[in-house]
């Protein structure tokens, strides 16, 4: 849908630009899930160098944040068809780069938050108006009962484990500090929610879906993400504001 307004914004002097990005938050280090991907949207392997560069969250002058060194790939907006092509590989080389491993819970347990990043600025030739933002969509890794995933025995999967724990009770803080207006958020105690403090913040909108286990078994891992959700719940963020500016060159 973003594709095919772009496209039929052209109609009204709109060029848009659009980009996107994929990344991980494994064991509280920001990774690169599109390093082995080339301009041209090919999986290779040849960008080691690059493989090797630590990401890290910056501020720009504006206040907002941003991933220093993350890769973006432009995504075509001519046609909504090759975009979305653009769009399943940029998918398709994240799931293969993104950390996964068998416990006794899961085959497939994701172990790490990922976050797909699409990136949208808009110039209007008639008027200057320059307008830009990013959706973010955001994977939470599940949080973990040691005695019944096995990862206590392994401690490559402990560790594992207690990151991806500690970043969602930070995430819990988060929430439970913004539902009751406290003057101090703490963004800043993980990776996961200082990245998302812009989602959470000023003008940015947020939508959670939280997934439950229907086994009895996994009852007491539901009741924990009802009550999360309840808590997300009382969130209120207030109204989101756009991000205009205006220029006679579109810079």
């Amino acid at each position: 849908q973003i594709l095919n307004q772009a496209h039929l914004m052209q109609r009204q002097k709109w060029q848009f630009t659009i980009k996107a990005s994929f990344l991980e938050i494994y064991n509280e280090e920001l990774k690169d899930l599109l390093v082995h991907m080339d301009s041209t949207g090919t999986s290779t392997r040849s960008t080691v160098a690059k493989k090797n560069n630590k990401l890290a969250i910056k501020r720009d002058a504006n206040g907002k944040s941003y991933v220093d060194g993350l890769t973006q790939m432009k995504i075509d907006t001519e046609s909504a068809d090759v975009g979305m092509e653009q769009l399943d590989a940029v998918v398709a080389a994240a799931a293969r780069a993104r950390s996964v491993a068998s416990t006794k819970m899961n085959a497939q347990s994701s172990r790490s938050h990922s976050v797909f990043i699409l990136h949208l600025r808009g110039f209007n030739e008639d008027s200057g108006t320059i307008v830009q933002g990013a959706l973010n969509l955001c994977d939470l890794a599940g949080s973990e009962r040691l005695d019944r995933s096995g990862a206590g025995s392994d401690s490559r999967r402990l560790r594992e484990t207690k990151a991806i724990n500690k970043s969602l009770s930070c995430l819990g803080d988060v929430f439970n500090s913004l539902a009751n207006g406290s003057a101090h958020i703490p963004f800043r105690n993980s990776k996961l929610t200082y990245l998302l403090q812009d989602c959470l913040s000023g003008d940015g909108k947020a939508l959670m879906f939280v997934n439950l286990s229907p086994t009895l078994e996994s009852s007491h891992e539901s009741l924990c993400s009802l009550r999360f959700a309840q808590r997300v719940n009382q969130v209120e963020l207030g109204k989101a504001s756009k991000n205009v500016e205006y220029s006679k060159n579109g810079r």
